[in-house]
């Protein structure tokens, strides 16, 4: 079996998240090097192509999070340039970054989600959003979530309570993209589940739970040392341990994802799993949710790093 030597990993791009994603890629290189691996790293600027056709890797490791790390965007760049990648396909990246599709797909499978809509700008701005507001909380009830349908690490989300406070996160809500997401906001228990693939087909890992000082799990409580609280493995009862992690692998599946991903949810006082959303291109940094659940699964994330483009590697 051919030995893994050259990677590349790939971080940053145009996306709010830069620097989270930044960060996470040299956590990424940095643990491959620890195991002795030649790791180079690079951003997805007019460079790329000429590096990747100069020198190819034996494997790329994309940890861009946003456009056009998550949307797909860069993964058919690989694919037609012939270079081997960690992660989710094209066709599956858009699936999981449309947040209305994926949600659609993961409840066709029996996981429950939240009652919602997706609201365009145009709709908002045409229809009258006034009236429109306060229908869209008539139907789904007070309190409420919103967020962009695509999209990460809370930029431009909002738990509301009042009509007045929807119209106002739904403007700040279009500043990062042409539709918002309003659901009814679950109450309950914030997990965050991952996902990984070595070679034995997905297995989930342990849940790790989120508390938020400030109750919501914004930009702020994700990025500032101290505003959250992390139990890894999440507080659950063992079959809710068991039905949130077989939740994470029923998304995998139902999305075509392959290698990583972490799935969010919101866990009911009643036990009922909640599916939130699903993330092709997890967080990577030491406050990351994905190496907290590789720990918890007493695995070193270093190995999982390189078991992940060794597998990439020999896809070929």
């Amino acid at each position: 079996m051919a030995d893994l030597d050259r990677v590349l990993v790939l971080a940053g791009g145009l996306s709010p998240e830069h620097e989270v994603s930044v960060r996470s890629g040299r956590r990424v290189a940095e643990s491959l090097r620890r195991l002795d691996i030649e790791v180079q790293t690079a951003d997805v600027d007019a460079a790329l192509l000429g590096r990747l056709s100069a020198d190819p890797p034996q494997a790329v490791f994309p940890v861009l999070h946003g456009a056009p790390g998550e949307d797909g965007v860069v993964r058919e760049v690989l694919e037609v340039s012939g270079v081997p990648y960690v992660g989710a396909r094209p066709d599956a990246c858009r699936r999981a970054y449309a947040k209305p599709v994926a949600k659609a797909l993961v409840e066709a499978q029996g996981v429950a989600v939240p009652r919602g809509v997706a609201l365009p700008k145009a709709a908002f701005r045409d229809l009258g959003a006034r009236e429109l507001v306060e229908r869209i909380a008539a139907a789904l009830g007070l309190p409420l979530f919103v967020k962009p349908d695509q999209g990460g690490s809370a930029f431009g989300a909002a738990s509301v309570a009042t009509t007045d406070a929807l119209s106002s996160a739904l403007v700040n809500c279009f500043a990062y993209g042409d539709t918002a997401m309003v659901e009814a906001r679950v109450e309950g228990t914030e997990v965050a589940v991952s996902v990984v693939d070595t070679g034995e087909g997905p297995a989930a890992l342990p849940p790790v739970e989120i508390v938020p000082d400030g109750g919501v799990y914004d930009y702020a409580a994700r990025y500032t040392a101290g505003r959250t609280e992390f139990f890894a493995p999440a507080r659950l009862e063992a079959p809710v341990m068991e039905t949130a992690k077989e939740a994470a692998l029923t998304a995998h599946r139902a999305l075509g994802l392959r290698d990583l991903s972490r799935t969010d949810m919101i866990v009911e006082e009643s036990g009922r799993v909640v599916f939130l959303e699903a993330n092709v291109a997890p967080g990577m940094m030491e406050t990351s949710l994905f190496p907290m659940a590789v720990e918890a699964a007493g695995m070193d994330f270093a190995v999982v790093c390189r078991e992940l483009a060794h597998r990439a590697m020999l896809r070929g």
